[in-house]
């Protein structure tokens, strides 16, 4: 009977085996997870998005090999609220990551808010499914909370068991050559106000001295106390920012500060790769948050002058080659079969970011707006890429309405974990998408903030494939008609820097990406009906939303200094721990 059968059986095995593996995700149950995300990228800024000067050979092979996003959607327009998004899944006003005041992010490694500690990011789950799991770079979610060794908004916190990186941001500060950044405007008051109080007090003391003014010495000993008082008070933050914010850590421990600028890039390169190697025999995530192409571009000799965009486009190839490089690192290891690799921005590229005649902030394509314009496409439309050899098809366009908020439950679900059940998640699991098992995205609404404040919203109306998008606030640029808030430098969320619309602005996206040609009552028939179901998906969204405590308040935001992050012992804070070894 055996012999009888054998012919029978021998035909089928081999067509089982010779199968394509189109389902390799039934037999991959935890593959590895690489997530690589850029800094003020602009969509436009990346040859597969359709940019033929800038050369991106890396990630145009990613989208090439995988499939590739052409409506993913930031969280928020600045960097901050955004990546909150992205680690929880949820939008950013949720976990009071967004905005009162004009502080939309955060400003020193001394403040006190950050992500706060209730807040489950993916990487704590991930991190309980076994994964080991790594954060190479930029955090921008805080350090401390009540003294400078509670770590309680640090990666670690958070469900990351290795951490190299800037906790803060790359700003031009942390460059000695170049113009200083952070807060530069009230700065100038600051410094414009104390030698006002200085000429004063100067004033004061030589009147003094020659009887012509009749005050007392206990006065004018008050008043020169107070003139020095009030310098120190301001010059202790301000005046050593590269010591205070451009730092480097390893885990819990300050390695460079100030950070030497020069090697950076290559030391992140090399722990990223590094990680790979140490984990390859375990399914492990590693969350790769580049510092490019943020200003001040740092950029190594090996790449200054190569392109065609000055020093912007230097960065962003740079940058590129990174990826080629992490991508040859799996693929040495044996991993590429069983990595799903991940490429995005955080928000759109920043247009107003100019010194003299240079552009250093980022390119948006053909969408309107950019960097901290909470409803302008070009503020929040982001490149997404994702790659996984044999699970999902290559070389596929997908064009729905995706978010960066997404990731949250793909790579939970991937893992074998479960979203909490106890907050609402704003994400959606993108396999059935990727895969090409459903034909749109699960999100019929997406509300684009600026702050607290909604600035626009998205629906995708199904069943016809119109993207209605309504702005209800949209920034005044300066000058008129530029483009960009130039004269500001960031775009406002409110006050007198914005215009409020009553009816809204209406667009539909699908006709007219680059959001040119308003609608009205007069020329779209649909023009009532949709601006009724955006207003009462509006109003179901804000039952949603229940208070938290703010985290980027102004006293959560200014710099402490029982909070600053030191190496030595304060305030003598400096060290270079990367030059010893």
């Amino acid at each position: 009977l055996l012999c009888f059968r054998l012919p029978l059986v021998t035909p089928l095995i081999f067509g089982l085996l010779l199968q394509p593996p189109l389902t390799q995700l039934s037999i991959i149950t935890q593959p590895n997870i690489v997530l690589l995300m850029a800094d003020d990228l602009g969509i436009g800024d990346v040859g597969c998005y359709g940019n033929d000067t800038i050369r991106t050979p890396n990630i145009d092979r990613l989208a090439k090999e995988g499939v590739k996003l052409t409506q993913h959607i930031a969280a928020a327009p600045l960097c901050t609220p955004s990546r909150a998004a992205f680690l929880t899944g949820r939008y950013p006003l949720r976990s009071g990551m967004d905005a009162i005041n004009n502080y939309r992010v955060i400003f020193w490694n001394a403040g006190s808010g950050g992500l706060p500690p209730n807040e489950t990011t993916f990487a704590k789950i991930l991190q309980q499914q076994g994964y080991s799991t790594g954060l190479i770079g930029k955090w921008h979610q805080g350090v401390n909370c009540e003294s400078r060794s509670d770590h309680c908004h640090h990666p670690l916190k958070h469900g990351f068991d290795y951490f190299y990186g800037m906790p803060f941001t790359l700003i031009s500060d942390c460059q000695p050559t170049e113009t200083p950044e952070m807060d530069r405007a009230f700065r100038r008051k600051l410094w414009l106000s104390t030698q006002m109080i200085g000429l004063f007090t100067l004033t004061a003391v030589l009147g003094r001295l020659t009887g012509l003014i009749p005050v007392c010495w206990k006065i004018l000993t008050c008043l020169a106390g107070f003139s020095l008082l009030f310098f120190v008070t301001w010059f202790s933050s301000y005046g050593f920012v590269r010591y205070w914010n451009c730092i480097m850590m390893r885990n819990y421990e300050v390695t460079e500060q100030p950070m030497v600028t020069d090697r950076t890039t290559s030391l992140i390169l090399r722990e990223s790769i590094s990680f790979i190697e140490r984990n390859k025999h375990k399914p492990f995530l590693l969350f790769l948050s580049f510092l490019h192409s943020h200003t001040p571009l740092l950029t190594t000799e090996k790449f200054l002058g190569r392109s065609r965009h000055g020093l912007y486009g230097d960065n962003v190839e740079e940058m590129d080659w990174m990826v080629g490089q992490v991508l040859d690192a799996i693929d040495k290891e044996g991993l590429k079969d069983t990595t799903l690799v991940y490429f995005a921005s955080d928000h759109g590229g920043w247009l107003e970011r100019q010194e003299d005649k240079r552009q250093l902030g980022g390119w948006n394509g053909i969408y309107r707006g950019g960097k901290a314009m909470g409803g302008w496409e070009g503020g929040i439309r982001v490149p997404g890429i994702f790659r996984w050899p044999g699970v999902l098809p290559a070389g596929t366009v997908i064009d729905e309405p995706t978010s960066l908020m997404d990731i949250y439950p793909t790579v939970v679900h991937l893992a074998g974990g479960k979203v909490p059940q106890d907050r609402i998640i704003d994400g959606r699991d993108l396999m059935p998408l990727l895969q090409g098992t459903v034909v749109h995205s699960e999100h019929e609404f997406l509300f684009h903030y600026c702050g607290i404040h909604l600035h626009a919203v998205r629906w995708h109306q199904k069943d016809s494939g119109a993207i209605w998008k309504a702005h209800y606030v949209t920034p005044i640029f300066s000058p008129p008609g530029a483009g960009a808030c130039y004269d500001r430098g960031f775009c406002p969320c409110f006050g007198e820097g914005v215009t409020h619309h009553d009816p809204p602005l209406l667009f539909d996206l699908s006709q007219d990406p680059s959001e040119a040609k308003p609608l009205s009552a007069d020329t779209e028939p649909l023009f009532d009906t949709v601006i009724r179901k955006i207003g009462r998906a509006i109003e179901e969204h804000r039952r949603t939303l229940t208070p938290v405590p703010e985290q980027l308040s102004v006293y959560n935001v200014v710099w402490k200094p029982w909070l600053q992050p030191c190496c030595g012992t304060f305030p003598f804070c400096w060290c270079d721990k990367e030059g010893d070894n």
